[in-house]
């Protein structure tokens, strides 16, 4: 009989719940960021960028978010997770439409709302009717080459949109630098949290007995927000686990009193991820919030997040989130790989 704390450390048992093999692509995630994207249609002249717009749902998204939080543009960038554009979108605004599938119809209708206002395009997909449209009109297009699930190549969709950025002359090539530095990094690290290490020095496997049985609650500081959302919808995705997430400073504006009633044992695991980057003040509000919810909620588990610099510690952080996750999955005994009730609904809503 398997020991309930062997079975992170069972080879066969985590291959058996692990059929797709989410764990080996895990391993090599960070690698993505070395990955050269084909750029299609690379764009001529144009007028001055005065905005950008990136529309994607999901895994797909999630890379703008970590580009918004990661780069100090001079100008504006927003994630549109929805239909229709905001009414600024004019001839000065790049939209890039980012659909790994290609066929995320909020993203095709946002792509076809953006031309219509005359917006200059950029576009990222594996294929689908996104790849059709944009090599049939002449729209500059990265294609990506990836077999898996999106949320997996959220890394390999930064590489994309920083390469179409570079492209249309918003960013110099250095940043290809920095995400080549960082992925070499985190892979490293990453090592650190495979199959083959036991749960004792496994950070990943001990994070996730943490979670197993919970609802995950992810806490982070504003400038990275996008790790703690990626931490839960890698919990959703993953190990098919209701997670939440909100930044610091606004939790302590309404959540942190959510917290003040009802029973201390709530079945919740806290996280908080740390960055050295943090700014004091936000720092100071972690410890201050865990001070005075002590016997209010379950005590929050620190996640340092590791690295030279705040790229290093996002990609860090993005990585450890799928490999938590996974292993959580396998404790859930679901596969961690497979989406089916998602591509069930959105067959049916077409």
């Amino acid at each position: 009989m398997i020991m309930l704390m062997d079975i992170l450390d069972n080879r066969g048992l985590v291959s058996e719940r692990d059929k797709s093999g989410a764990l080996e692509v895990a391993t090599h995630e960070a690698s993505q960021l070395a990955t050269q994207i084909e750029i299609i249609n690379a764009p001529g002249e144009h007028g001055q960028i005065e905005k950008i717009v990136v529309a994607g749902m999901g895994g797909s998204a999630l890379a703008a978010d970590l580009a918004r939080d990661w780069l100090d543009l001079p100008i504006s960038l927003h994630v549109v997770k929805q239909y229709y554009l905001p009414q600024y979108v004019d001839t000065k605004t790049l939209v890039i439409a980012s659909s790994f599938s290609g066929n995320t119809e909020e993203t095709i209708t946002a792509l076809a709302d953006a031309r219509a206002r005359g917006a200059m395009i950029g576009v990222i997909s594996r294929g689908g009717e996104l790849e059709t449209i944009a090599r049939r009109d002449g729209l500059t297009y990265a294609q990506l080459n990836f077999e898996g699930q999106p949320r997996m190549a959220a890394l390999l969709n930064l590489r994309a949109l920083l390469q179409l950025f570079i492209a249309f002359g918003v960013l110099g090539e250095h940043v290809i630098a920095e995400l080549e530095s960082a992925g070499r990094a985190v892979d490293e690290k990453a090592q650190s949290w495979t199959a083959d290490v036991a749960s004792a020095d496994n950070l990943a496997k001990q994070l996730a007995w943490h979670a197993c049985g919970k609802t995950g609650v992810m806490y982070a500081g504003s400038r990275f927000r996008s790790i703690a959302y990626k931490w839960k919808i890698s919990f959703n995705e993953n190990a098919k686990n209701v997670a939440f997430w909100n930044e610091y400073s606004e939790f302590n504006h309404n959540e942190f009193l959510g917290w003040t009633s009802h029973p201390v044992e709530k079945p919740f695991a806290v996280f908080d991820l740390r960055s050295s980057f943090d700014p004091e003040q936000i720092q100071k509000r972690f410890d201050l919030s865990d001070r005075f919810l002590s016997g209010l909620r379950p005590k929050a588990k620190r996640v340092d997040l590791l690295g030279n610099t705040m790229l290093e510690q996002m990609v860090y952080g993005s990585v450890l989130a799928d490999f938590v996750s996974i292993y959580l999955g396998i404790l859930n005994g679901v596969d961690p790989t497979q989406v089916d009730l998602i591509e069930k609904f959105k067959r049916e809503l077409n």
